[in-house]
C-alpha cells in the first residue's frame, strides 16, 4: 500500500525589522514620506481657515484643536511606531524635537510677514494661554523622568496627568475666548479673527470635511513611513536616536506646520498661523503619552537618556521666548523679525548643534 509522504514543513519567515531595511529603501521611505507630508500639509491651510469659520470656534481655538491635531498626525504615528520598536530616545526625540522645530518655524513665518512682527500683529489671549499650557505640559515629563521610577501597567502616572492638563487647558482657552479678562491693545498692525469668505452650503461643508479627513489619513500613513525610516537611519548613520528623532524625523513630520504657518501668514490669517503652531505643539506633548503606552518595557520616561531631557529643556526655553514676544509685542525688529524670534532661532540652532557633537 502506497504511503502518502507529508510535505516538508517550511519554516516561517521572520518579518524584516526596520533596522534591516537597506539604505536605498530607507532613503526612499524617508524622502517619499516627507514629500507626501509637505504636499498634503499645504492643502490643509485653506481648509482649516474655512472650517474655523464654519465651526465658529475662531482661528486661535481651532488651530489648537483641529488643525494642530491633524497636522501633528505624522509625528504622532512616527513616535508610536518607534516606541513599539523599543526605541525610547527616538520616540521622545521625535515628539519633543518636533515642538522645538515648529517653534523655530514661526521665525520663518515672521520673516514672511512684512507689515510688522508676527508676535505684535497676531495678538491673542488664547495663544498666550496655550503657550503657558505648553510650558506646563513639557514640565511634567521632566518631573516624571527625574522622579521615582513608577509605572502602572507599564504607563507612568504622569502620562495620565498630561492628558488631564491638556483637556483642562483647552477648556480654559475656549472659555477665555468667550469672556476674556483682558484684551490686547489694537494697533494699525493688529489682525483679529474674522470670517473672510462667503457662507458655505451644507453640501460644500461636507465636501470640505471629507477632504480634511482624507488629508489627515494621508499624512498619517506618511508619518508611519518616516518613523520606520528613522529607525533604520540610526543604524546606517551611527548617529544617536535623539538626534535622528529631534532633527530628521521631527522636521520631516513637522513640515505641515511650516507650510500652513507660512501660507496662513500670506493669506492674512495671522492668528491661525501662531495658533496652529502653539496649538500643534500642545497636542504634540501627547505624543509622549502615546509613546509611553506603546513602549512595553516600563515607563518610557525612565528609559530615555540625558539627550531627550536636554531637548525638553530647550523646548521650554524656546516657548518662553515666544511667550515673551507675544506679551511684549515689538512692532519691528532686525531683519524683519522680533528680538524674541531671533533668540528662538539662535538657541534652536545652538541646541541642535550640541546634539550633533554630544
Amino acid at each position: 500500500m502506497r504511503q502518502r509522504i507529508a510535505p516538508a514543513a517550511v519554516p516561517d519567515e521572520e518579518p524584516v525589522s526596520p533596522e534591516q531595511l537597506p539604505l536605498s529603501l530607507t532613503l526612499l521611505l524617508f524622502g517619499v514620506g516627507t514629500l507626501v507630508i509637505a504636499v498634503a500639509g499645504s492643502r490643509l491651510t485653506w481648509i482649516a481657515d474655512r472650517l474655523s469659520d464654519l465651526t465658529g470656534l475662531g482661528e486661535a481655538v481651532f488651530g489648537a484643536v483641529l488643525l494642530g491635531a491633524t497636522t501633528s498626525l505624522p509625528g504622532a504615528v512616527a513616535s508610536i511606531t518607534t516606541a513599539l520598536a523599543g526605541r525610547a530616545d527616538l520616540a521622545v526625540g521625535n515628539a519633543v524635537g518636533g515642538i522645538a522645530a515648529q517653534t523655530a518655524f514661526l521665525v520663518i513665518a515672521d520673516s514672511v510677514y512684512r507689515h510688522a512682527n508676527l508676535e505684535h500683529a497676531a495678538a491673542s489671549v488664547t495663544n498666550l494661554i496655550n503657550g503657558a499650557l505648553l510650558c506646563a505640559l513639557l514640565a511634567l515629563p521632566l518631573l516624571a523622568a527625574t522622579g521615582p521610577a513608577i509605572a502602572l501597567w507599564g504607563v507612568h502616572p504622569a502620562s495620565v496627568v498630561v492628558l488631564v492638563v491638556y483637556v483642562f487647558g483647552l477648556k480654559l482657552a475656549s472659555a477665555t475666548k468667550e469672556a476674556p479678562g483682558w484684551m490686547p491693545v489694537r494697533t494699525a498692525q493688529t489682525r483679529e479673527d474674522a470670517p473672510d469668505e462667503a457662507p458655505t452650503s451644507a453640501r460644500g461643508a461636507w465636501r470640505i470635511w471629507l477632504t480634511f479627513l482624507g488629508l489627515a489619513a494621508t499624512v498619517g500613513v506618511a508619518g508611519w513611513a518616516v518613523g520606520l525610516s528613522g529607525i533604520a537611519l540610526v543604524r546606517h548613520t551611527g548617529l544617536s536616536e535623539t538626534l535622528i528623532g529631534s532633527l530628521f524625523t521631527a522636521v520631516a513630520t513637522s513640515l505641515p506646520e511650516l507650510v500652513t504657518a507660512v501660507a496662513a501668514v500670506r493669506q492674512g490669517a495671522l492668528t491661525l498661523a501662531v495658533g496652529g503652531i502653539i496649538g500643534g505643539n500642545t497636542f504634540d506633548v501627547l505624543f509622549l503619552v502615546f509613546a509611553d503606552v506603546a513602549y512595553r518595557d516600563g515607563s518610557i520616561y525612565h528609559a530615555i537618556s540625558d539627550q531627550p531631557l536636554f531637548t525638553i529643556s530647550l523646548t521650554i526655553l524656546l516657548t518662553a521666548f515666544l511667550l515673551l514676544g507675544l506679551i511684549r509685542r515689538e512692532r519691528r525688529g532686525v531683519a524683519n523679525i522680533g528680538f524674541e524670534s531671533a533668540a528662538v532661532l539662535l538657541f534652536y540652532l545652538a541646541g541642535m548643534t550640541t546634539l550633533v557633537f554630544w
